[in-house]
């Protein structure tokens, strides 16, 4: 049975429950487990191990409990927006040198632990909302966050390409979509995916896994 771990921060984690596997929240990992599990029932077993508030240190801090300890045959990793986020706003984030730096060692880690994982990297991603709405006191709220952001989704790009993984763009998927309907309608804060938003990413990390194949 091929197991797969989702791992990252809280637009991964969605209320997932600590104490049943078999709850994983009402993000794209309970989307994608349900698409996999009945097309091919039996041949997966489903791992989610997203944390809210999570940036890389973090998930660095948890890389034995959960991640190699699980023994994934595969993982996907959908981490950076707190990253910049809290370094930005709180002064308590992870700067971009140190993200990638450390996002780095995490994968050389998983690598040496088990060699056989297959890796997807998922693109961090924001759009429009109240938690990045430009404001009186930051008129450029928003253009400076996607600016920063910008810097951190190169950085999952050319890692991506170093650890041979499978990239998963998916601010230009988010982009397209908010054309057809607002940004909320996506992400209701401009974070976080509301039910729709869920299914562009696990039609996105769907996307992806096949390239695995």
């Amino acid at each position: 049975m091929t197991r797969i771990l989702f791992q990252g921060d809280s637009i991964t984690d969605m209320m997932r429950s600590r104490e049943d596997e078999n709850q994983s929240g009402v993000g794209y990992p309970t989307l994608v487990k349900a698409r996999l599990g009945h097309d091919h029932p039996g041949e997966y077993e489903f791992f989610n191990r997203g944390i809210g508030g999570n940036r890389i240190t973090d998930v660095y801090a948890r890389i034995k409990s959960d991640i190699i300890n699980l023994h994934p045959d595969c993982m996907s990793l959908l981490i950076g927006v707190n990253d910049m986020w809290q370094n930005w706003a709180l002064k308590c984030g992870v700067d971009l040198d140190k993200f990638e730096l450390i996002y780095d060692l995490l994968l050389e880690e998983v690598r040496e632990a088990l060699p056989d994982i297959k890796l997807m990297l998922m693109e961090p991603f924001l759009l429009r909302g109240f938690m990045t709405e430009n404001t009186e006191e930051i008129p450029h709220r928003f253009e400076t966050l996607r600016g920063l952001l910008t810097d951190y989704s190169a950085a999952v790009s050319r890692l991506a390409r170093k650890h041979e993984a499978v990239f998963i763009p998916l601010q230009e998927r988010f982009d397209r979509a908010s054309k057809s309907a607002k940004d909320t309608y996506w992400l209701y804060d401009g974070v976080h995916p509301t039910a729709m938003g869920a299914e562009l990413i696990a039609r996105a990390w769907l996307e992806g896994f096949a390239q695995l194949k």
